[in-house]
C-alpha cells in the first residue's frame, strides 16, 4: 500500500534511567487505537494527563515501580493493522514480536523475559494487547485491554449501512478504496466505510482479490458474506478465548474493562468475553465503568498499577 517500512519507536524511560546505570527495568508495550500510532499518545491533552505525564506522577508518588514503555507505530493507509499479520496490510504482529521486542531488549536495560514484559492498549490497541498476549504468552506476562474490539457483530455490523451509502456516493467500493483520503466529507459514513474496509483487510486478506482482501459484506445490499464471516470469527476474542485457555491462564495478569456507555457497543463484547473466560476457568479481572469510548485515559492508572504489581522489577 506504500506504507513506510521504516518507523519511529518512541520510548518512555523512567527519570532515574540514566543515573541507575546498573538497574534493569520491566517493559510495557503500549498499543494505540485505530487511526493513531505511538507518537500520538505523547500529545498534550486539555483537562487530562497523557500517559507519559501519568507515568511520571505514578512513579514519582511510589504507586508503581519504574518501567520502560514502548510505543510502536502500526498505522497503515487504512488507519490501522489490528496488530495482526495480513497479506493486505503487512505483518505487524511479527513486526512487534520478532523485530521490535528484540531490538529494545538489545539496546536498553530491560529485563528480557515474559514475566517482566506487559502489553496494554485501548480500542483496537486493546484488541491487539489481548491477541498478542494470548498468541505470544511466551513473550508477555501481563495484558491490559481497555474497550477492545470483540463480539464483532455488535461492534462492526452497525457500520455497514453507512458504509454502503459512502461506497455508493464514491461510485463504487473500488473507487472509495482508491480515493478515500481525498474525500472531503469525512463524516460518520466515511468513517464507517473505512472501518469495514480496514477490518476486512485485517481479518479476511486475499492475495487473489482485486482489492487485496475479501469484503465482509455485499457492497450493494450490505448482506453478510457467510464464508467471509467464518474467517472473521476466528479473530474474535469472544469466540476464541476458550480455545486458548491454557495460554491465557499462563499470564500473570489478564485485565480488561469497558465503559457501560461505549458508543461502539463494546461493553456487550466485554461482558460476553467475561462469561466465556469464566466458563473456561481462565483467571482474569474484569471491570466496568460509567464512561464511553473516548477520553478514558484515566483508566490507564488502574491498569498500569495492576501491571506494576505483577511485572517483576
Amino acid at each position: 500500500m506504500g506504507d513506510p517500512t521504516t518507523r519511529n519507536l518512541p520510548l518512555y524511560l523512567p527519570q532515574d534511567y540514566d543515573n541507575q546505570v546498573s538497574r534493569r527495568y520491566p517493559v510495557v508495550w503500549v498499543l494505540a487505537p485505530f487511526a493513531s500510532w505511538g507518537e500520538r499518545l505523547f500529545n498534550v491533552q486539555a483537562w487530562d494527563e497523557n500517559i507519559v505525564q501519568m507515568m511520571d506522577r505514578l512513579i514519582g508518588s511510589g504507586k508503581i515501580q519504574p518501567m520502560i514503555m514502548a510505543f510502536p507505530d502500526c498505522f497503515t493507509r487504512y488507519g490501522g493493522s489490528q496488530y495482526l499479520n495480513s497479506t493486505a496490510i503487512g505483518d505487524y504482529e511479527r513486526y512487534i514480536t520478532s523485530e521490535l521486542i528484540p531490538l529494545v531488549d538489545l539496546k536498553f536495560r530491560t529485563m528480557p523475559d515474559s514475566k517482566n514484559r506487559g502489553v496494554i492498549g485501548h480500542s483496537s490497541g486493546g484488541y491487539g494487547a489481548f491477541m498478542l498476549g494470548m498468541r505470544h504468552s511466551d513473550l508477555f506476562g501481563a495484558v491490559a485491554c481497555h474497550s477492545g474490539d470483540m463480539m464483532f457483530e455488535q461492534c462492526y455490523w452497525p457500520d455497514i449501512a453507512g458504509a454502503v451509502r459512502c461506497w455508493q456516493s464514491a461510485g463504487s467500493i473500488e473507487k472509495f478504496v482508491m480515493n478515500f483520503p481525498n474525500i472531503r466529507d469525512k463524516g460518520k459514513d466515511w468513517g464507517s466505510a473505512l472501518s469495514i474496509v480496514a477490518m476486512s483487510a485485517c481479518y479476511s486478506p486475499n492475495r487473489d482479490s482485486p482489492l487485496g482482501f475479501d469484503l465482509i459484506c455485499d457492497p450493494y445490499s450490505g448482506e453478510i458474506r457467510e464464508e467471509i464471516w467464518a474467517r472473521w470469527k476466528s479473530f474474535d476474542p469472544v469466540r476464541i478465548a476458550s480455545m486458548n485457555a491454557k495460554a491465557l491462564n499462563s499470564l500473570n495478569l489478564l485485565y480488561f474493562d469497558c465503559g457501560t456507555r461505549d458508543e461502539y457497543n463494546l461493553f456487550l463484547g466485554a461482558r460476553a468475553l467475561h462469561r466465556a473466560l469464566e466458563r473456561a476457568e481462565v483467571q482474569h479481572i474484569y471491570q466496568e465503568h460509567d464512561g464511553g469510548h473516548q477520553r478514558i485515559n484515566w483508566r490507564y492508572e488502574v491498569s498500569l498499577t495492576l501491571l506494576s504489581s505483577v511485572l517483576i522489577g
